[in-house]
């Protein structure tokens, strides 16, 4: 899998996500340079007009690692909100940056710390906030 599809954020999680990363070193966050990346090539929309099907900050999301083959549900957060329940993935885990932006059905190969990668398929997205009018959140 050589190139990666195409993801769309909301223009509310970027400013968030640019803030967060602004206060971050890459010495405290490894996988920095390729969020940075990430972020930069998405299309950045209005939370009004974010597809219902697109991984957004604060979704709950079905997803496959390939490798693997386990399929796990997760909120994907800011690290502010992970706590001890296994059903949260920080923004900052390899598979968290990994699935920003992405839809349902898109695959993506995502660099693991420490080398190799991770092919993470989306298997569906059970909850979105900007689905369910919660813009701002």
């Amino acid at each position: 899998m050589n190139t990666r599809p195409k993801i769309i954020i909301s223009s509310v999680d970027a400013d968030r996500l640019d803030r967060l990363l602004d206060s971050l070193s890459s010495d405290v966050f490894p996988g920095k340079e390729e969020l940075e990346a990430e972020l930069a090539r998405a299309e950045i929309v209005d939370p009004e007009d974010v597809p219902p099907t697109v991984v957004t900050m604060n979704s709950t999301v079905t997803f496959r690692v390939e490798s693997s083959s386990q399929s796990f549900t997760m909120q994907l957060v800011y690290p502010k909100d992970m706590d001890s329940s296994s059903n949260k993935i920080s923004i900052l885990a390899p598979v968290g940056s990994a699935l920003l932006g992405l839809s349902q059905g898109d695959e993506i190969e995502w660099p693991k710390p420490g080398g190799g990668v991770l092919h993470v398929r989306i298997e569906t997205v059970t909850y979105q906030p900007e689905r369910a009018g919660e813009y701002h959140r």
